[in-house]
């Protein structure tokens, strides 16, 4: 090393002062070149990498914030379900959408029970419905008392097909399913 620093020391003392100016005006522009990339340049890069940290911190915690509301309501919706299950009319489910489809004005042709999954607070009662040549009108009144009525009643798996026979009605196929508790 001491080798090197006589050899460009040599160097530099045998120049003239025109070139010792722009020897040291470019060796000052090397070290300002080498402080910018040695120093500078990593300094704002890792600011740069925290602000982009910041930045999907903000938006983690707004999707946390929007889950958390999201949660909340879907909480008070279960806990007013199970406040009707608690205190709802109990009843045959049969029973109740036979008396619901005389309201309607429909014929319900069949009424098979389906199995429920077990369930440790509540029992499910299930039954396929099945109408046959029913207008729409029909089927949406009949639906509409099937979901607005007192007794805790669900309606799943809607099917409907048009009869190709008489294109103005329709057959439809869907799952009631009541809940009481045990």
């Amino acid at each position: 090393m001491k080798r090197w620093l006589q050899r460009i020391s040599g160097f530099v003392s045998n120049l003239a002062p025109r070139e010792r100016v722009l020897v040291g005006a470019a060796g000052a522009v090397l070290a300002a070149a080498l402080v910018f990339l040695a120093v500078i340049q990593p300094i704002r890069g890792a600011a740069q990498r925290a602000q982009d940290r910041v930045v999907a911190a903000e938006h983690q915690l707004e999707l946390m914030q929007r889950l958390r509301r999201d949660f909340d309501e879907v909480s008070q919706r279960l806990s007013a379900v199970e406040q009707r299950i608690q205190s709802g009319p109990k009843g045959n489910l049969r029973t109740t959408l036979e008396t619901l489809a005389q309201t309607a004005g429909v014929k319900i042709e069949s009424m098979e029970p389906q199995a429920s999954p077990s369930n440790d607070q509540y029992r499910e009662t299930k039954v396929d419905v099945v109408l046959k040549e029913v207008s729409l009108a029909q089927t949406v009144g009949y639906l509409h008392a099937i979901e607005s009525t007192d007794q805790v009643l669900s309606v799943k798996g809607l099917r409907i097909r048009t009869r190709s026979d008489r294109p103005g009605l329709l057959d439809v196929n869907f799952n009631v399913s009541s809940f009481e508790p045990l």
